[in-house]
């Protein structure tokens, strides 16, 4: 039973994780078209970003004289992070995928140059060596008999959480429903008088912001490090999960995410020593649910015209 109870839980925690991860992913795909590459870069700019501003706010608050736990401070830390790669990505946007945007092969390899140019940017500022990442509780919990440490506790408690308000966002606020207007039909939303480049721009920003935290909590409640080269695993992760759940389907992000979380979670208790088929877990999966469903869980099915 305790088995069980360590499968269940670890999954879906891990599941909520990788669902925040790959949710900017679809997000950008489904309001513009675009497949973002650089989407792995900004889950590794936002943990760098995190290190940097926790180790500047611990010995600015201070002498402000303002008088802070130190959670708190780490938690403003993660806060003023996401807002920075989130700004990143928009400005990143901005002055270079705007200009190719509608091209599927000049997007593909503009995104892929970013990556490689942001991941050189790291290496130069600070190098190939892992950074340790500060994590936000150091205390575990007991649930179900399975001990689970806080910091990963609160990490699946803030995915729920900014799912839920990205969901209410596009739902209920203006701003959503001409993002899904503009998901629909570009030319449209146009002449109806939105602004497509700047809901492109607040849309990667949201995606960017989105990754960053997914990177920070990864980091901070497992690895306890960032590297210059960790984008690429996040960017793949997050490919088989949007194809997996449904190429521009939330509905099917956090689906997609849950499965490859629990898929993930049963194969690393099963098999301890199994390192290498817990990475291509997801894929399997992947490739498995193409077969029979070739868009995904909750793709549209695009007829083909006569």
């Amino acid at each position: 039973m305790a088995l069980i109870e360590a499968v269940l839980l670890s999954g879906v925690i891990s599941g909520a994780i990788y669902a925040l991860l790959a949710l900017g992913f679809t997000l950008i795909y489904g309001v513009s078209g675009l497949v973002n590459m650089a989407h792995g870069s900004f889950f590794m700019i936002g943990p760098y970003a995190f290190f940097v501003l926790d180790s500047l706010f611990f010995s600015l608050f201070p002498s402000l004289g303002l008088s802070l736990s130190s959670l708190w401070i780490t938690i403003f830390a993660l806060v003023v992070a996401a807002i920075v790669t989130g700004i990143v990505g928009s400005v990143t946007y901005r002055l270079t995928m705007h200009y190719v945007i509608g091209d599927d092969v000049a997007i593909l390899v503009v995104t892929v140059a970013l990556a490689i140019i942001f991941q050189q940017l790291v290496l130069m500022g600070f190098g190939p060596s892992n950074f340790p990442i500060p994590t936000f509780l150091r205390e575990s919990t007991i649930i179900l008999g399975v001990t689970l440490t806080q910091s990963r506790i609160l990490a699946f408690v803030v995915s729920l959480v900014l799912f839920l308000s990205l969901w209410l966002f596009i739902s209920r606020s203006k701003t959503g429903r001409a993002m899904r207007a503009l998901s629909q039909d570009r030319e449209a939303a146009m002449l109806m008088g939105i602004n497509t480049g700047r809901l492109y721009m607040l849309t990667i920003a949201i995606s960017a912001a989105f990754a960053a935290v997914a990177g920070i909590f990864i980091a901070a409640s497992s690895t306890g490090v960032a590297n210059p080269f960790m984008w690429l695993e996040p960017l793949a992760l997050s490919f088989a999960i949007v194809i997996l759940g449904g190429l521009g389907s939330i509905k099917g992000t956090l689906i997609g995410g849950f499965i490859i979380g629990y898929a993930g979670s049963t194969v690393e208790i099963l098999l301890p020593q199994g390192g290498t088929i817990i990475t291509a877990v997801p894929f399997v999966i992947m490739v498995v649910i193409l077969f029979l469903r070739p868009k995904g869980l909750f793709g549209k099915r695009i007829e083909m015209e006569e």
